[in-house]
């Protein structure tokens, strides 16, 4: 579900005057800063709103530092949350043989931590991933655990940097920020698309204020003439030169019946 800002939905004052006024000025403005990046946000998640469920499948292409390739397929399954629970996904891996079967459970909770479960065929294992887990590795990618949560826009502050172009396309750019001090990172930059409110780029700065990781988003198609979904995404590790690629395989599909039901713990192990 990456791509949108319903689903990053992350993460969203400033100046010093040698006067009353001018300081007074300069408050007003950090604060317009502050909620127009938090409405930017609001208005994306909005927007996405009412697509109740989705089930698609890709491939997750892994490149190491010296450019190697080694391939996963997975299915994801997600059900939209409502104002007391958030949404649900499910991602279960197809390929290879050996990862059959793998799967990581994800439960939005409003204004709090969200609970994530994975299963291990092997093992035969149901495992929480704890708090402190979440900053992770997920399957070895450039993903952790953190990047696959389910943010609401309440779980970042946001301050509005500019308006500006990226690639030839007008944009919002924003800085959030987590709330979570358990967070891998200091802080994220967004690039909004200034007319659909979709993601095109994101970078993540580490606890030193480093560029770490930069995602972008890419292809994006249009599901029943509201819900954009990029079909494309590039995680590059600009400190290890790492590289993750998610490629939709297919399309997506929508209102698909799938209940609570189909995302509890209970029901992993019974997963094929």
């Amino acid at each position: 579900m990456l791509g949108n800002v319903r689903h990053i939905t992350m993460k969203i004052k400033q100046l010093m005057s040698f006067s009353v006024v001018a300081l007074t000025a300069g408050l007003v403005n950090a604060g317009a800063m502050s909620d127009r990046g938090k409405e930017i946000f609001e208005s994306g998640d909005d927007r996405d709103s009412g697509f109740i469920s989705a089930d698609w499948t890709q491939e997750l292409i892994l490149t190491n530092a010296l450019g190697k390739e080694s391939r996963r397929l997975m299915r994801i399954i997600a059900l939209e949350g409502n104002d007391v629970e958030g949404d649900k996904t499910l991602i279960v891996f197809r390929e290879p043989k050996d990862s059959r079967g793998v799967s990581l459970l994800t439960h939005g909770i409003k204004e709090d931590d969200d609970n994530q479960w994975m299963y291990l065929p092997n093992l035969k294992r149901v495992k929480r991933i704890s708090a402190g887990a979440k900053t992770s590795r997920f399957v070895g990618s450039e993903f952790t655990f953190e990047d696959l949560a389910i943010r609401e826009v309440g779980d970042f502050s946001y301050k509005f940097i500019k308006d500006t172009e990226l690639n030839g396309v007008a944009v919002h750019e924003i800085e959030v920020i987590p709330l979570d001090p358990k967070s891998g990172y200091s802080r994220q930059i967004a690039w909004i698309d200034q007319k659909e409110l979709i993601v095109h780029k994101l970078e993540y700065y580490d606890k030193k204020s480093k560029l770490q990781k930069t995602l972008f988003f890419e292809d994006y198609h249009q599901y029943l003439g509201k819900h954009w979904r990029a079909h494309t995404t590039r995680m590059v590790n600009h400190q290890t030169n790492k590289k993750s690629r998610l490629i939709v395989s297919g399309n997506y599909e929508f209102k698909t019946g799938v209940t609570k039901k189909d995302f509890s713990k209970n029901k992993l192990r019974s997963i094929r």
